[in-house]
């Protein structure tokens, strides 16, 4: 008997409600195992949807909402897809529509995959020259750094102390190179 399965991705925890309604259209749209995580897809490892596809069996339906959940860009995309479809696995995107099964689903998968990237780099783009001017107009000062400010707590943990470099860094909630950064300028 074939199986109905769903996988649902958000970026952050924060987006809760993202997750919830990914959720809510893949059980509309019958599916009866659901796999979900929150963590950007940049991330080298997405271990629900490696369970996901592990857990597919031939004749059994893979769905997502919209691409940008399943993959981080057009060829990650077309590989997940190679993988499924070797496994025997059909793939529905619910936005599109699209049975990547037929030729036609898969080149407009291909081609909305590439729109979907060249979007995402036009995002960027923006976001990079908002940045810059911004920074030119004096009002843009990027994070605090975190660990500079902690360093002479580093330095009092580790010479004062006693503590391992480690343990300091762990104590700061700093990286260990930041605190033999601090340990040097001291």
């Amino acid at each position: 008997m074939s199986a109905v399965i769903g996988y649902a991705r958000t970026s952050t925890i924060e987006q809760v409600a993202g997750l919830e309604a990914q959720r809510r259209d893949l059980e509309r749209a019958g599916c009866t195992k659901v796999f979900s995580e929150q963590l950007s897809s940049v991330d080298a490892k997405r271990p629900e949807l490696a369970r996901a596809i592990e857990w597919a069996r031939e004749g059994d339906v893979f769905v997502v909402t919209k691409p940008d959940r399943l993959a981080r860009s057009t060829k990650d995309l077309l590989a997940i897809l190679d993988t499924l479809q070797a496994k025997g696995v059909q793939v529905r995107i619910l936005s599109m529509d699209l049975d990547t099964t037929t030729p036609t689903g898969r080149l407009m998968v291909t081609v909305l995959g590439a729109v979907a990237a060249f979007e995402r780099d036009l995002m960027l783009e923006r976001q990079r020259e908002g940045i810059a001017k911004a920074k030119a107009e004096g009002k843009y000062k990027g994070r605090k750094p975190s660990a500079a400010l902690k360093a002479d707590d580093a330095v009092r943990l580790v010479k004062g102390e006693g503590l391992t470099v480690s343990a300091a860094a762990k104590a700061l909630g700093i990286g260990r190179a930041s605190v033999y950064r601090a340990l040097e300028g001291k």
